[in-house]
């Protein structure tokens, strides 16, 4: 069995963009908003600082309290978006409840979208037209390349259906030629749609959803989920040591896709920056 390691890929990623950043004429610039003190959210701010730095990028962090005004929120949006040395926008979700996330995604400039959420960005992806790609599902396309898993003639399963992973995850796999099934909560028989997979890909989060009589022998299995188990620890959807037996490929939790996750968040800023310079 081949662990597929997210953290040494997202290392290569990040170091390509720092050198294409250093030959810009103006670096790029990632604006994050954090509303509210999620700690896992907060995590992920202070990651994506580190990354920025790493990758030799302008950064700005905004930290506004859980009970702004969504009025201020989208005033801040706005003023980004005039921005010409802020090249991408991330608003970090979930947000809290008294917000439209679809509204402040909205908000943002389709132009800045690094985070693949907009409308505009997903059609274009629905219908095959260059955009942004959504960071976690467009760093597991590239987990599969760096590892030489081709989908084309597959048998995909993505079990999942979130506007986030699971609808676009399927778009990509269904580009690169798989035959893609798209399970949820409702899916009946799930066990065995998900014995048919050549590629199953879990962003579920529900610890231990995956068991090992799940997984076809010899294939990829990629856990996107993060949860947590009884003693704290950071675990998938997937039964690791159980379909550690059966699968070719296996994604551990951490250090799979979270790592490339942020790769691709840098990869999409370097983009838009390139974008808005004229130099694509």
């Amino acid at each position: 069995m081949t662990l597929l390691d997210g953290k040494a890929l997202a290392e290569k990623i990040k170091e390509r963009v720092r050198l294409e950043a250093a030959k810009l004429p103006r670096r790029p610039g990632l604006a994050v908003v954090l509303v509210g003190e999620d700690p896992a959210s907060r995590v992920y701010v202070t990651s994506k600082r580190k990354d920025c730095e790493a990758c030799g990028f302008y950064s700005e962090e905004y930290d506004l309290l859980a009970q702004t005004p969504q009025s201020a929120l989208l005033e801040l949006v706005e003023g980004l978006n005039g921005r010409e040395d802020i090249d991408g926008i991330l608003v970090q979700l979930p947000l809290p409840k008294h917000m439209d996330e679809d509204a402040v995604i909205r908000a943002i400039s389709p132009e800045k979208d690094v985070d693949g959420f907009h409308p505009m960005n997903a059609g274009n992806l629905l219908i095959g037209r260059e955009g942004f790609l959504p960071c976690t599902p467009a760093g597991v396309i590239e987990l599969l390349d760096e590892y030489h898993i081709d989908p084309a003639g597959k048998r995909a399963v993505v079990v999942g259906r979130s506007n986030i992973v699971g609808k676009p995850m399927g778009l990509l796999l269904l580009r690169r030629d798989a035959t893609v099934t798209l399970c949820h909560s409702k899916t009946p028989n799930l066990a065995d749609i998900c014995r048919e997979a050549d590629i199953l890909v879990s962003a579920v989060g529900r610890r231990g959803l995956i068991t090992g009589d799940m997984v076809k022998e010899g294939a990829a299995v990629i856990d996107v989920a993060m949860n947590r188990d009884e003693n704290g620890k950071l675990c998938g959807d997937v039964d690791f040591a159980a379909a550690a037996e059966k699968a070719a490929y296996l994604t551990p939790v951490p250090g799979g896709v979270g790592p490339m996750t942020r790769a691709i968040l840098m990869k999409n800023t370097l983009l838009a920056a390139k974008k808005r310079q004229n130099l694509l």
